[in-house]
C-alpha cells in the first residue's frame, strides 16, 4: 500500500558515531523502507560519514531520527538541527540531553516523588564497593550516558566491583550503581505530545535466565516478549499512568519508550530509564506494542514523522 504523503525531502538519520551505530543502522534501514512504502520522499544520510550542514544544502524538510546513543539521542544532534532551523522526530534538545543521563533523570522523577531504584553515581572502585554495601546484593553497575545496556554489569559480590566499575568506564566516566529490582521486567512506548500523548500496551520481557543483555535484546530470538503483557489486572493500567507522567515530568515529546522493573513481592513499580529514540529494528519493542493497539510499522514511522518539529516552532 502506498499513500502519498507531502512531507517533503526526508532524512533518515542513521548510523552515527556512538556505541550503538550497529543497531542505528538496523532501525533506519527498517525506518526508511517503512516511509518509502507510504510515498514518503525519505533518503538514508548517516552523521558519521557526511556533514549535517548537508541537509540544508540538499534541500531536506525534516528528519526522522533513527540515531541511538551518543550524538543522536542526548540533545547533541537535535542541537544542531535546531541551528539549521530543520524539524525534527521526538523529544528537543532539553528533554533528550536529560533523559540520556540516567543520572540526571532519576534526580527529577525522585524530585517529584515517581519511583526509581535506589542509586549511587560513583567515580572509582572504591566508591563502587562502598555502593554495593550501601545497596546490596545484586546491584547494577553501568555507563550513566549509554544505552542497550552497553557496559552493564549485575554485581552479586564486592570481589566483582572493581571489574565493574572498569567496564562501565570504559564507556563512560560518569558511572551509576543502582538497587537491583528482582521481578517482572517491562517496558511501555508513549506516543505523541503533550494532552494527546499516551501509552502504547506494555510488554513484559521474559529473557533466557533474566539476563536482557545487548545480545538478547537484538541477534537472538530466545528472549519472550509478551503482549498482551498477562500482568496482575490494573497492573498495566497503573504501569501506563507512570510512564506517560514520567514522560511528561522530562518534558519528552513525540515518542519515546520507558522501562520498569516491578518488584516480585510488593507488585511496586519501578522506573529505570526512558528512551528517547528507541529503536526500530526487527526485535524492537515499540513496533511491537504498536501493532498490538492496531499501528502497523509503517503507519507507526509516518505518525512519528508527521510530529517532527522545533523546540520554538
Amino acid at each position: 500500500m502506498t499513500t502519498q504523503h507531502n512531507m517533503g525531502k526526508v532524512a533518515v538519520l542513521m548510523g552515527g558515531r556512538s556505541a550503538e551505530r550497529e543497531v542505528s543502522l538496523m532501525s533506519g534501514a527498517g525506518v526508511l523502507q517503512a516511509l518509502q512504502e507510504r510515498g514518503v520522499d525519505a533518503h538514508a544520510f548517516d552523521p558519521a560519514e557526511r556533514d549535517l550542514a548537508e541537509l540544508k544544502r540538499e534541500g531536506f524538510s525534516c528528519c526522522f531520527i533513527a540515531l541511538h546513543g551518543r550524538f543522536g539521542e542526548d540533545g547533541t544532534v537535535q542541537g544542531a538541527l535546531e541551528l539549521l532551523g530543520i524539524p525534527y522526530t521526538g523529544s528537543g534538545v532539553l528533554a533528550s540531553s536529560v533523559a540520556m543521563d540516567k543520572v540526571m533523570t532519576k534526580r527529577i522523577w525522585s524530585a517529584v516523588g515517581l519511583p526509581t531504584p535506589g542509586w549511587r553515581q560513583v567515580s572509582n572502585a572504591a566508591e563502587t564497593r562502598e555502593a554495593f554495601a550501601a545497596l546490596g546484593s545484586p546491584m547494577i553497575v553501568k555507563p550513566a550516558r549509554e544505552g542497550s545496556t552497553i557496559g552493564l554489569t549485575k554485581v552479586v559480590d564486592a570481589a566483582e566491583c572493581e571489574e565493574a566499575y572498569r567496564l562501565a568506564a570504559q564507556h563512560d566516566p560518569l558511572v551509576l550503581c543502582e538497587q537491583f529490582i528482582a521481578g517482572d521486567e517491562v517496558t511501555c512506548p508513549v506516543l505523541g505530545t503533550g494532552d494527546v500523548a499516551r501509552a502504547l500496551p506494555v510488554i513484559r520481557i521474559v529473557a533466557p535466565d533474566g539476563n536482557y543483555d545487548y545480545q538478547n535484546k537484538y541477534f537472538t530470538d530466545d528472549t519472550k516478549y509478551l503482549v498482551p503483557c498477562g500482568l496482575p489486572e490494573g497492573e498495566e493500567v497503573r504501569i501506563q499512568a507512570l510512564v506517560l507522567e514520567a514522560f511528561k515530568t522530562l518534558g519528552c515529546r513525540g515518542w519515546a519508550r520507558a522501562d520498569v522493573m516491578i518488584d516480585a513481592t510488593t507488585r511496586k513499580p519501578y522506573l529505570l530509564e526512558i528512551n528517547t529514540s528507541p529503536g526500530m529494528t526487527g526485535h524492537s519493542l515499540v513496533p511491537m506494542s504498536a501493532r498490538a493497539a492496531g499501528i502497523p510499522y509503517p503507519d507507526l514511522c509516518v505518525q512519528v514523522l508527521a510530529a517532527a518539529t522545533l523546540d520554538n516552532a
